[in-house]
């Protein structure tokens, strides 16, 4: 069985004082970053998905989301992606971030999930009182719910620099021509879409409009709600992950959302410290060029 980079760290913190490791074993080569097309500004091309982030600030998984957070911030992560529709994970954010003081350090995308104008308004103050700060990176229409109206409200706060970013998110091929539709119509920064290497079908037209358009991508269940994961079982990996730097099946599902041209920036769900450690691992080291993605997908293919 290979063994992870966190597995050599561990090993590494008890060899003798005068004996290191290479940085690369030791986890602690930089971040591969991704440049959001609107601006050049480069971002990590990994992140934190929030969705389960929830629950009383009392309660014994709250020590876990800090560590979480932590070991997602000291290794260089800085894409935090939540929404109000998500419980109450922007307050848990907002209590973490604020408890640790890493607000300023993060970047910060959250949603709005309304389909009048004023309730949108009320929405996005809250997620500004919940999460801290005087403006968030990105305010993404959820679900396509109220687009149209939540969009005017959202290009006048960033014109005014309360959001840097704006964009629109899905989870399902069901509303794709929609997504397409909204792309063409507005001037938006970012789209969110469901993408994994079992589910492509973001890839035949919304991730190469993406790219035409000088749009960024974020990627939400890039594991396929674990399609993949139950996909390999117990597999060990294949000789081709090596070429990727890639040491666990997570790894090599990031790699291969990370690879795609649109430059998308894979958000797995991540609530506990050690997939926070792997999910940015997967962000180090090379990726797959198009002839060995086409090998992943005929790999997964056979398994699905």
């Amino acid at each position: 069985m290979s063994l992870t980079r966190r597995d050599l760290i561990k090993s590494a913190a008890g060899i003798a004082a005068g004996v290191s490791l290479p940085r690369s074993l030791l986890g602690q080569e930089p971040l591969n970053m991704t440049t959001i097309p609107s601006s050049g500004q480069q971002v990590p091309a990994i992140g934190i998905g929030c969705r389960n982030y929830r629950g009383s600030l009392n309660s014994e998984k709250m020590s876990v989301f800090k560590e979480t957070f932590a070991t997602f911030h000291r290794g260089g992560g800085k894409v935090i992606d939540t929404s109000p529709n998500y419980g109450n994970s922007e307050e848990i954010i907002g209590y973490i971030m604020n408890e640790q003081g890493i607000r300023d350090d993060l970047w910060i995308a959250t949603k709005v999930d309304r389909e009048g104008r004023q309730d949108g308004i009320e929405r996005m103050e809250n997620s500004f009182e919940l999460l801290g700060g005087e403006n968030f990176e990105l305010m993404q229409v959820h679900n396509l719910r109220g687009t149209a109206i939540q969009l005017e409200t959202m290009k006048a706060w960033k014109e005014q620099g309360r959001f840097r970013y704006i964009g629109i998110t899905t989870s399902r091929d069901a509303q794709y021509n929609e997504i397409e539709q909204v792309m063409t119509a507005h001037d938006i920064d970012f789209i969110q879409v469901d993408y994994s290497l079992g589910n492509r079908n973001a890839a035949e037209r919304l991730l190469p409009l993406a790219q035409d358009q000088g749009k960024g991508v974020l990627v939400n269940l890039p594991f396929g709600r674990g399609r993949l994961f139950n996909a390999v079982g117990d597999r060990p990996l294949p000789d081709w992950a090596n070429d990727i730097d890639a040491t666990t099946w997570a790894q090599v599902f990031l790699k291969y959302v990370m690879s795609h041209p649109s430059g998308a920036i894979p958000i797995p769900g991540t609530t506990k410290p050690h997939h926070a450690e792997d999910n940015l691992n997967a962000a180090r080291g090379r990726l797959p060029d198009a002839a060995l993605r086409a090998e992943m997908e005929s790999f997964i293919d056979q398994l699905l």
